[in-house]
Order: C-alpha cells, then sequence, then structure tokens
C-alpha cells in the first residue's frame, strides 16, 4: 500500500489503470482509484489519455470480428493447454 492520495502510490494506480478502466476492480479497490485520481493531477492526465486511447481503439477496431474458425481453434487449444498442464508433474533433480 503506498501513501498517496487514496491509500495508493502513482505506480499502483498506473499499474492497475486498466483494470480501472475496464471496471475489473472491487467497489474496494475502485474507490481508492478514484479518491487517487481525484487528487493527483499527474495521474489523472495520464488517465485521461488512456481513457481516450481506450475509447479511439474502441471506436475504429470495435466492429471487428474474428471468425468462428478462430474462436473454435483457440478455445481447442486452451482446453488443450489446460490439460497437458494439470497433468504434468514436478520433479526434482
Amino acid at each position: 500500500m503506498g501513501f498517496g492520495p487514496g491509500g495508493l502510490d502513482c505506480d499502483e494506480v498506473m499499474q492497475d489503470l486498466y483494470l480501472y478502466l475496464d471496471d475489473e476492480t472491487d467497489p474496494e479497490a475502485r474507490a481508492k482509484m478514484q479518491a487517487h485520481l481525484h487528487d493527483c493531477a499527474p495521474c489523472l492526465r495520464k488517465f485521461g489519455l488512456e481513457q481516450d486511447l481506450k475509447s479511439l481503439i474502441a471506436r475504429t477496431c470495435g466492429g471487428d470480428v474474428a471468425p468462428r474458425e478462430l474462436h473454435d481453434r483457440v478455445r481447442i487449444r486452451l482446453t488443450q493447454a489446460t490439460i497437458e498442464t494439470a497433468s504434468l508433474e514436478f520433479r526434482a533433480d
């Protein structure tokens, strides 16, 4: 835990900025981020730039849809990787 506004330092805020932008933080973390951004001009400025970039990407790339075959191949490969990982043994040499 940092000692900046909201109990967070700027590095912590920047590390979790996209989680905040994507609304993927728990309510407590979100409140701390909001408090920090409210009182820290440099982080608020960076937040605004990242928010603008995210909006620009959504506007220009938001209509792209991956082909169904790609979805299927990725899903199969993830399943295979999960099975492979679950069946690995650790051997101390």
